[in-house]
């Protein structure tokens, strides 16, 4: 499609009534959900395919999008997540040897609506000033009928998005990192798919691991009779206070089981031991949040998508923060003292990212060989 046929108006119109104009890309249709911004410079496909960015309306700080098209290799999950796209400008000529079609194309075949031509920053400083609010794209209807709809659906937080997103039903992972020889498993560890991306599962099937990917609603024992080395807590969307269905799952799971608890799986540890989350102004999301590891005294960059955090003084004494924050001083990770459970509220498998993190992955199974060998 050439872009001088792109002209279709459309708006984005936040909770608060500012409005942003632009015009129409992808599907032309409306969209609705909590309007959200992210930092990564590169990775706009692991973006949209990012099971955390559901229900939201992801709005990218770096002002060209799609100029290195869309590949069959880089997806996250098995569809676009993204409730819709809100971009500066976006390229319909994409050069890359990989490239199979356009931004365009891939939301349209996907029936997500993008918005482009707006200024992405005016949007970016408002939500940072004023806090994440639901919002909605308009096409073929006025910014007032738009924010009359807006107004009567649910709020983000009020959702459980984790059950939309997580597998029916268990499966397994048998691809390593981008065809490279899968080598011989000598682990088995499950994850429970509370919304998790490929990449977890290409770095523990990479690392000599059986990966089995369980669905979020899993019971302890449906857990335990597959009889796994450990346990992995992946990543998801919405508001951990929603999850007590997976928050006693891991109560009955610990101490007998190495876990390791990324993101949202942090979170649900956090509340598991007794902790609670609470919401975070506009959140984190991007490859270039800094995090101190409490126990090395090195600092990372690391790639997070999250708006919830896990409160550090309701916490029990036996478990302690591992990793902060250096930007708010907000827990980026958790250890409990005496039983095999590590966590981070970071991405260590990124995608989209820094890699200098995956070593989390190494910790993860240095603790299980050290916990099978007491």
């Amino acid at each position: 499609m050439d872009w001088m046929t792109m002209t279709n108006p459309a708006h984005l119109v936040l909770e608060d009534g500012s409005t942003y104009r632009g015009c129409a890309f992808g599907a032309q249709t409306s969209a609705f959900g909590e309007v959200v911004f992210a930092t990564s410079m590169t990775g706009y496909q692991e973006m949209l395919t990012d099971p955390s960015f559901a229900g939201q309306i992801v709005v990218p700080t770096y002002p060209l999008i799609g100029n290195y098209g869309i590949n069959s290799r880089d997806v996250e999950s098995r569809r676009v997540q993204v409730a819709g796209f809100v971009v500066r400008e976006h390229s319909l000529r994409p050069s890359h040897s990989l490239s199979d079609m356009t931004l365009h194309e891939y939301l349209q075949s996907e029936g997500i609506s993008g918005i482009s031509g707006v200024d992405t920053r005016a949007i970016t400083r408002r939500l940072r000033t004023q806090g994440v609010m639901m919002g909605a794209i308009g096409v073929d209807e006025s910014p007032e009928m738009t924010l009359a709809r807006l107004e009567e659906i649910p709020a983000y937080g009020e959702l459980d998005f984790v059950r939309q997103v997580s597998t029916e039903s268990p499966y397994d992972w048998d691809n390593p990192l981008w065809q490279k020889p899968a080598p011989e498993t000598t682990r088995r560890i499950l994850v429970s798919d509370f919304g998790l991306k490929y990449n977890i599962l290409r770095m523990l099937r990479s690392r000599g691991c059986e990966v089995v990917a369980m669905p979020a609603t899993a019971s302890a024992q449906d857990i335990l009779d597959r009889n796994p080395d450990g346990v992995m807590l992946s990543p998801g969307p919405g508001d951990p206070e929603l999850l007590d269905y997976a928050v006693n799952t891991t109560k009955d799971l610990l101490g007998k089981l190495p876990i390791f608890g990324i993101c949202l799986g942090n979170q649900v540890v956090g509340r598991a031991v007794g902790g609670s989350t609470f919401k975070l102004k506009f959140g984190h999301r991007g490859a270039n949040h800094p995090v101190k590891d409490l126990q090395t005294g090195l600092v990372h960059i690391t790639a997070q998508n999250h708006g919830y955090a896990v409160d550090a003084d309701t916490l029990p004494q036996e478990v302690e923060v591992s990793h902060i924050n250096l930007n708010d001083n907000t827990v980026e990770g958790l250890r409990h003292k005496s039983l095999p459970v590590m966590t981070i509220q970071y991405h260590s498998e990124a995608s989209p990212g820094p890699l200098d993190n995956e070593y989390m992955f190494d910790r993860f199974i240095e603790m299980i060989d050290e916990s099978e060998g007491n």
